[in-house]
C-alpha cells in the first residue's frame, strides 16, 4: 500500500460568521409565523427554522480545494494538474468579472460570492471541451504557487501570471 501523497495546498471555503447569525433570525422568524399556534410551536418553529437555515449555511461552507501531487481537488472534481496551463491570479474586480460577463458557460467553477479573490487555471486536455477553471480562494497567489510548484514540467510551462 502506497502512502498518500503530501498536500501542497487545502483550504475550506467557509461561511462568514455572519452569515450563522442570519441563520439563528431566520429560526426567529420562524418562531414568530408559528407563535399564534402557542410558545410550544414556536420554540419548535425556532428550532427547526433555526436547523434548517443552519444546515444551508453549512453546505455554503463545505466546499474544500486541495493541490496533492499530480491531483488539483475541488470539491467532487478531481481535475490531473498535467491538463492544467496557466494560472492567473484574480483580484477582486477581476474576479468578479469572469464570475459575471466574462464567464464561459463551459468552465468549471466553485465560485462563492462572499470570497473576493480567484484563480482561472486554462485546461490544455484536448479531449476535454472545458476551457478553464475558475476556483474561489482567500489566498489565490498562495494557490497558483503551489499549482505551479507541483505542476508536471512541460516544455513552455508558463509562469503565474497576475492578471488585473
Amino acid at each position: 500500500m502506497t502512502p498518500p501523497a503530501p498536500l501542497s495546498y487545502d483550504e475550506r471555503l467557509t461561511a462568514p460568521r455572519t452569515w450563522w447569525l442570519i441563520a439563528v433570525a431566520a429560526g426567529f422568524a420562524m418562531a414568530l409565523i408559528v407563535l399564534p399556534y402557542g410558545g410550544l410551536a414556536a420554540l419548535g418553529g425556532f428550532a427547526v427554522g433555526t436547523l434548517i437555515a443552519c444546515t444551508w449555511v453549512s453546505g455554503q461552507g463545505s466546499s474544500r480545494i486541495r493541490v496533492t501531487s499530480g491531483l488539483l481537488v475541488a470539491d467532487e472534481a478531481r481535475i490531473p494538474l498535467g491538463a492544467l496551463g496557466r494560472v492567473h491570479v484574480l483580484e477582486a474586480e477581476e474576479a468578479r468579472a469572469w464570475r459575471t460577463y466574462k464567464a464561459d458557460l463551459r468552465a468549471h467553477m466553485l465560485m462563492r460570492s462572499y470570497i473576493t479573490g480567484a484563480v482561472r487555471i486554462e485546461n490544455t486536455d484536448p479531449a476535454d471541451p472545458t476551457p478553464y477553471v475558475y476556483l474561489s480562494t482567500r489566498t489565490p497567489q498562495v494557490l497558483a504557487e503551489a499549482l505551479d510548484l507541483l505542476g508536471h514540467p512541460r516544455a513552455g510551462r508558463p509562469a503565474t501570471a497576475g492578471v488585473r
